[in-house]
């Protein structure tokens, strides 16, 4: 076996979550491109067929499934439908989320609770409802952001914090399943990608910040995308627990 072998993923199935546009599109993409067959779960189930396209186009068997993360039985469903016709489960990536930006003073406890349901509750009955099928070796990712390590001038208390408590989560879970299921817990914390969240920020809001950037520009999102396989590989076999800023040094900056 070569180093290289260890990135590949023939043989193993991953689950993505917020498969339906962005970043979970690319990275459904590179999953299936270094092996895997791929299950796609988001609210949007008619926009999955365009991933499923691309995951059918790697070589690999795709399934999409209807998914609202804040519903725990939405979650199993995923997982079960998953065991069902891919077989397996052995990678979860805990993409989905939604993002929020309203001055604290005027922000409803509705509008705070929506966002965790999502980016934080979300992530962990995915997590609960995999970590019952998945073999010893499995990784999960979660999807952070740097902006739950570091601030960026728009009022985001909810989504930040959010993102802030996945970090929490990861470790926590890292710390539990490591060792009694040999499941692997991380997180990458993306900087700036061109996303759907993204074009809503107010105008110039992206150019300006990206002067703070030591890599002076915006991610791509194959470059996420290759460092999430890297996690779901054997690769990182050795990796748990961790968070991995993906954002051009934004966080050293």
């Amino acid at each position: 076996m070569t180093v290289l072998d260890l990135f590949q993923l023939h043989g193993k199935v991953a689950v993505v979550t917020g498969a339906s546009s962005g970043l979970g599109v690319a990275a459904a993409q590179a999953l299936a491109e270094a092996g895997a067959d791929v299950a796609l779960g988001a609210r949007r189930v008619d926009r999955l067929a365009d991933t499923g396209k691309l995951v059918e186009a790697a070589g690999r068997r795709a399934l999409a499934v209807q998914t609202d993360v804040r519903r725990p039985e939405n979650c199993r469903r995923l997982i079960e439908q998953t065991v069902e016709t891919l077989g397996r489960v052995d990678i979860l990536l805990n993409n989905a989320g939604v993002g929020a930006a309203i001055p604290a003073s005027l922000e409803t406890p509705e509008q705070f609770r929506s966002v965790l349901k999502i980016n934080l509750e979300g992530c962990y009955w995915m997590a609960q409802a995999a970590a019952r099928v998945m073999p010893v070796g499995s990784s999960i990712i979660n999807v952070s952001s740097v902006l739950g390590i570091v601030t960026a001038g728009l009022p985001q208390a909810a989504y930040a914090a959010s993102k802030a408590g996945l970090l929490g989560l990861t470790r926590d879970l890292a710390a539990q399943w490591t060792s009694r299921k040999g499941i692997r817990v991380n997180a990458v914390a993306p900087g700036f990608f061109a996303t759907e969240m993204t074009e809503a920020y107010p105008p110039g809001y992206v150019d300006r910040h990206v002067g703070l950037i030591p890599a002076k520009r915006p991610g791509e999102p194959a470059e996420l995308a290759a460092v999430i396989v890297f996690l779901a590989s054997d690769a990182s076999s050795y990796v748990s627990g961790v968070t991995l800023p993906v954002d051009g040094g934004l966080t050293i900056a």
